[in-house]
């Protein structure tokens, strides 16, 4: 499932409409209605204020899962000059292969 599939499927379980979405986020609806039609993700300068809006961690935003393995994550809101929020945006740009990478990694380096 791609973002875009699990904000939609968020926003159903939440009972909240793309427009109030809109509204929350400051996205344009017509941006939003993009992201349903043409299978396409948002921008990595977008996924914080989306998490904000539907109060959820980055994590499970961008994996689909809660928490890190063993670990729970708390939903925090990340500052945009915090090197948290410069990861986020490089992890989105990333191709999949390379982001099954850095999570592999990531993963690696947190049972250490």
């Amino acid at each position: 499932m791609i973002i875009s599939e699990r904000i939609f499927a968020m926003l159903k379980e939440r009972g909240i409409s793309q427009k109030e979405f809109a509204i929350q986020t400051g996205i344009a609806q017509s941006t939003i209605s993009d992201w349903k039609t043409k299978k396409t993700n948002p921008a990595a300068d977008k996924i914080m204020v989306i998490c904000d809006a539907l109060k959820v961690s980055p994590y499970e935003l961008l994996t689909g899962t809660e928490g890190g393995g063993s670990k729970q994550l708390e939903y925090v809101i990340i500052d945009k000059a915090s090197n948290e929020y410069k990861l986020v945006s490089l992890y989105q740009n990333l191709p999949q292969e390379e982001k099954n990478r850095l999570l592999g990694y990531s993963q690696a380096l947190s049972e250490k």
